[in-house]
């Protein structure tokens, strides 16, 4: 790297992990200020919630708003360069406004292979002790999933249980149907089942005394009989709910989520699908914006870095509007997953090519 590359580099990194850090401090001020009362009621330790509440944190808020803070990065030092004069002295010294560009994305690049590791790998371990803690001193984050509740556990097969107590592992008038198309073939019922947490496989339940229904044409076969222990294809968490639980997930577990849902039929697969995809079109977003950004505000104007910061900031923020109302019309009306999260990458990109022409050349 030339020393003007090394330059805006540093400039463009520096700025944005300062601005990352002030922000970190707010939220962690602002949330301390917040939950004081719930810590000192549940008696959590100090030692816990500096590591495990706030440390965990800490990635989870920067890849939240990173592709935000990038830009409003590039706005500000960009425009303090072109406001001194020092954006004209690159370009007419014979350097292109693609090459004075290089260090820009280079820094982009670098910021969005973060958020990449973040999004997919880290954020979802750290959110497993940051979800314990929370779990355990704040508020309870496992809850049934009501009463009533029908899963479908493979083509044609459906279970049915009136409700399930998480902490007990049990479930009450358990029904179990296979079906033939629309005929019943098959039905078990069961005051009673409980799922074995000693045994590794999830699967594995214990059915109390059961009626048996075995139908074949016109022949039924009813049975009567005690206790005994089978593999269903039903896993506890399909009978309880865990607030977001894909924050959970890293991206393979996150894959294997999905398609488990879509074999048993389940609803709400969607939001798992646009999480998947809005993990990987973050990442695009920060060199998108970049671009945005560095066309932007490297052009001299009347009002100075007032002007820059204002466009910044209406853009960043009709980008995240855009991309939450898309977020609700994948999950609730008739959008794809995959459009839902690329749908603003794809508008501003466009947005992107029409400043880089009009940018200073």
């Amino acid at each position: 790297m030339k020393r003007i590359d090394t330059y805006i580099f540093g400039k463009f990194i520096g700025t944005f992990f300062f601005a990352i850090s002030l922000l970190m401090v707010l939220i962690i001020v602002i949330d301390l200020s917040e939950n004081i009362d719930t810590f000192i009621k549940h008696n959590a330790p100090w030692q816990q919630v500096a590591f495990r509440h706030y440390l965990t944190s800490i990635p989870y808020f920067i890849n939240l708003f990173i592709f935000l803070f990038t830009f409003i990065s590039v706005i500000f030092f960009t425009s303090k360069m072109a406001n001194h004069t020092e954006v004209i002295a690159i370009l007419s010294s014979g350097i292109s406004f693609w090459r004075f560009l290089a260090p820009y994305m280079a820094a982009a690049v670098l910021l969005a292979i973060m958020s990449l590791y973040f999004g997919n790998f880290l954020i979802p371990k750290t959110n497993v002790i940051r979800l314990n803690f929370k779990n355990e001193y704040m508020e309870n984050l496992t809850k049934s999933a009501g009463r009533n509740i029908h899963v479908q556990i493979g083509k044609d097969e459906y279970v049915y249980v009136e409700s399930y107590n998480v902490k007990s592992s049990l479930g009450y008038n358990f029904s179990w149907e296979k079906y033939d198309g629309t005929e019943l073939k098959y039905k078990l019922t069961s005051d009673i089942i409980r799922h074995d947490s000693t045994i590794d496989n999830p699967n594995q339940w214990h059915i109390g005394s059961y009626y048996e229904r075995i139908i074949d044409g016109t022949n039924e076969t009813l049975r009567h009989g005690g206790d005994f222990d089978t593999i269903i294809n039903l896993d506890p968490s399909d009978l309880y709910k865990v607030k977001e639980d894909y924050q959970l997930m890293n991206y393979y577990e996150l894959n294997e989520q999905i398609a488990s849902m879509k074999r048993k039929g389940a609803e709400g697969v969607k939001v798992y699908e646009v999480e998947k995809h809005q993990r990987m079109a973050a990442p695009g977003a920060i060199i998108i914006l970049t671009l945005i950004g560095a066309a932007l505000s490297s052009r001299k104007m009347r009002g100075g870095m007032g002007v820059h910061l204002v466009l910044g900031i209406i853009i960043a923020f009709s980008y995240i509007l855009l991309m939450q109302v898309s977020k609700v019309f994948a999950v609730s009306g008739g959008l794809s997953p995959f459009m839902a999260a690329w749908l603003p990458n794809f508008i501003y990109c466009i947005l992107a090519i029409y400043f880089l022409i009009k940018a200073p050349k």
